[in-house]
């Protein structure tokens, strides 16, 4: 059964979002702080997080960022009241797989959960032994969600294996900022590309012996990127 943990603070809201998706016949956990949230995620296995941005102890923002930090891949979905790009903008690059800004109807939520945990089945069925390769400094082994440079793990998002992934199974090809997001975030319209070049720049910190310089994740200007084998 598929587990998702709530991250709320406004008991109506929390309760209604439980109600909903048990209805739906998920199972639900949920938490009304940041700080007891993030204890969850830590401690168990959830298939996906709903976060709200607004949370006492620790904001969502913060959740996010230590979540991702832990090197965990459990797929976020933001919550927020906040309607200006920049908030949406800075939750993906803090690793998080989509959001719904309040107030949202349920069955917008519900479309919006289940997009999110098809596209990581999606990637998961993709993959085969072939996936086990080295780009770059990096070893990657994209059935584990692995990834390893001179033996040592190196911690990537979710988001970051599937950018890598999607570039690598378009290797030599150049693939536009408009593709990624719509095919890695699901979007139709971009909220900016601004998202997709600063999760190439975590990359390439990674990948790429001069960063500054790089030789495998190549910049096509006006375009997007290509990578190189």
């Amino acid at each position: 059964m598929i587990k998702i943990l709530i991250i709320e603070d406004e008991p109506n809201m929390r309760l209604g979002l439980k109600d909903n998706l048990e209805f739906e016949s998920y199972e639900v956990e949920s938490a009304d702080d940041g700080e007891t949230g993030l204890q969850k995620i830590l401690d168990d296995n959830f298939n996906l997080v709903l976060l709200d941005v607004m949370l006492p102890k620790l904001s969502g923002f913060e959740v996010c960022k230590a979540v991702r930090k832990k090197g965990l891949t459990v797929p976020i979905i933001l919550l927020t009241a906040k309607g200006e790009e920049i908030d949406k903008v800075l939750g993906l690059e803090l690793g998080a797989d989509d959001y719904v800004t309040k107030p949202f109807s349920i069955r917008e939520l519900l479309a919006r959960i289940k997009a999110v945990l098809r596209r990581g089945e999606n990637f998961v069925s993709s993959l085969s032994s072939e996936n086990k390769i080295k780009i770059g400094l990096l070893q990657v082994n994209f059935d584990s969600y692995n990834a390893f440079s001179d033996d040592e793990p190196v911690q990537m998002s979710h988001k970051e294996f599937e950018i890598l992934y999607y570039l690598w199974k378009h290797r030599n090809r150049t693939v536009s900022r408009d593709d990624l997001l719509q095919e890695i975030w699901g979007y139709e319209e971009s909220p900016t590309t601004r998202t997709v070049d600063n999760f190439i720049l975590k990359l390439r910190q990674k990948i790429e012996k001069e960063p500054n310089h790089p030789q495998i994740i190549l910049t096509v200007h006006g375009i997007g990127y290509k990578l190189v084998d």
